[in-house]
């Protein structure tokens, strides 16, 4: 059978499910009120088996394509982000990093279940005292006769309480309050009394209600074949697989956007407002061209994510395309999901509105594994290296030349001939971020658009990229900066400063 075609069964069978628990059986938008999903609603989704997309052919799964992955979370978060996220979790921070670094008795043991029964799995590294802090974190393991003991706390872990097994990130216990530098993954296995990860207790989140997330105490021990396999360090192997993660959200961002563009779309088309549709505003129109543009970024994220970020590249030192995708499409898609609640009036404003539970489900996007503010600043903080290192003072002149920038950057000269200085305040650093890591994704797009993806789609794009560079661009001429007064109260009453009323 040719490939593409079995493939558009699929995805088609997938499809299927969803509109059946989440349309003919129950309504999404009841279901999306309550924390977590009835037994029988997962039971009817899995039914379509859709992490085989996520497993190797030798274990009888789709064999891990990328295109196959993204195309999965796209159709899943078209109709909810929380189930897409969940998938996302699953794939891209379990069965990916088990099969491109478990050992084959690991493999052969665990990724068979992922597509005969409703398995879960998730990804164990951030600490309550230390977030994206992670190098630093506390979670130790001591070697022991046949295995290792695993010790400390995690929380913020999708799938808290429900997924059947974790990768847990941990440091080794050298003795006298020391622990190693370097970091390790272990896999754990929940219906495994000495594997079982105690819930401490579950959060109340905002938003995302589907997926439980909570205080984990780690308190195990596991074989000695549960230990991940670094090609090099296990430094080196959290970033291969944070980076791969990153470069997969724009998966999960493709469905949401489309789904805010088509509902905006709907409600604009047959909104009648006096002799006319919403339509017919040009405000309403230059709002709904910003929710396309996401929708055209998006689809370059997603078309360079698919050639470079299969479990065959190594993605350690692909920090500066990770970071840009990821940012860039999450704030993309709580921009998409805040223009579509405005045209949407009143009736987006209810958490049962698809616009309404966008803001907020998309909201923590632009927070975990890593918040953007650090991505854009540490964007930035590359390139300024990279100039340093080739002697470039001029931004326009360094991005002309470099490979991730070279078709994007003469698209946006006028506003890219200026030189950064040499201590640049941190919110200028996430200013100079954002604008790499748009230019980064329009030469995505660019490279689409050879392809033949159409073109008025990539112009308007690029109009609307003219805009937020030249108004990012417009910050690095200003001198001073807003400083926050802590004491500020102090004559700071308004009401010292007005007269007695008659």
């Amino acid at each position: 059978m040719d490939k593409n075609n079995d493939f558009d069964a699929f995805i088609g069978r997938f499809k299927t499910a969803l509109k059946t628990a989440f349309h003919d059986q129950h309504d999404i938008n009841e279901l999306s009120l309550v924390r977590g999903l009835p037994t029988e609603v997962w039971a009817v989704i899995m039914q379509a088996s859709p992490l085989s997309v996520a497993i190797p052919t030798e274990y009888d799964g789709r064999g891990a394509v990328v295109k196959e992955c993204l195309s999965l979370l796209s159709a899943a978060s078209y109709e909810s982000l929380s189930l897409s996220l969940t998938f996302g979790i699953n794939i891209a921070l379990f069965l990916e990093p088990l099969a491109k670094y478990g050992t084959p008795s690991l493999k052969e043991k665990v990724l068979p279940g992922f597509i005969s029964g409703h398995r879960m799995g998730g990804l164990m590294i951030t600490e309550p005292e230390f977030g994206s802090d992670a190098l630093n974190m506390k979670t130790a393991y001591q070697s022991t006769e046949g295995g290792y003991a695993i010790k400390g706390h995690k929380h913020w872990q999708g799938l808290t309480g429900q997924a059947d097994y974790w990768l847990v990130a941990a440091r080794k216990d050298l003795g006298n309050g020391e622990l190693a530098r370097d970091v390790d993954f272990f896999m754990t296995d929940n219906s495994q009394a000495q594997q079982h990860i105690q819930v401490e207790s579950i959060y109340s989140n905002l938003g995302l209600y589907m997926i439980p997330y909570g205080l984990n105490k780690i308190d195990v021990k596991v074989p000695n074949d549960y230990r991940l396999q670094p090609e090099s360090t296990g430094i080196k192997m959290m970033l291969d697989i944070l980076h791969r993660s990153r470069m997969q959200f724009p998966g999960m961002g493709m469905g949401f956007i489309k789904r805010m563009l088509d509902e905006a779309l709907f409600h604009c088309t047959n909104r009648v407002v006096g002799t006319g549709n919403l339509l017919m505003l040009d405000s309403v129109q230059f709002q709904l061209s910003r929710i396309q543009t996401a929708y055209t970024l998006c689809s370059g994220m997603c078309a360079r994510s698919s050639e470079i970020s299969g479990i065959a590249h190594n993605l350690a030192q692909e920090g500066l395309e990770a970071n840009s995708m990821k940012a860039l499409v999450t704030d993309l898609m709580q921009e998409s999901a805040q223009l579509c609640l405005q045209v949407s009036g009143a009736n987006g404003y209810r958490i049962s509105h698809i616009a309404g539970r966008g803001i907020v489900d998309s909201r923590p996007f632009q927070i975990f594994e890593g918040s953007n503010e650090m991505l854009y600043t540490q964007i930035a903080e590359m390139v300024l290296k990279l100039m340093k290192k080739q002697k470039e003072p001029n931004f326009y002149h360094f991005l002309s030349q470099f490979g991730r920038t070279n078709q994007s950057a003469p698209q946006f000269t006028e506003y890219l001939r200026f030189e950064p200085e040499t201590n640049i305040p941190q919110r200028k650093l996430v200013d100079l971020g954002k604008i790499v890591a748009r230019l980064i994704c329009v030469q995505y797009v660019l490279v689409l658009k050879e392809k033949g993806f159409r073109e008025d789609l990539v112009e308007s794009c690029l109009l609307n990229m003219k805009m937020d560079i030249a108004h990012l661009a417009s910050n690095f001429s200003l001198s001073g900066r807003a400083g926050l007064i802590p004491e500020y109260r102090d004559k700071s009453d308004w009401m010292d400063f007005v007269g007695t009323a008659n």
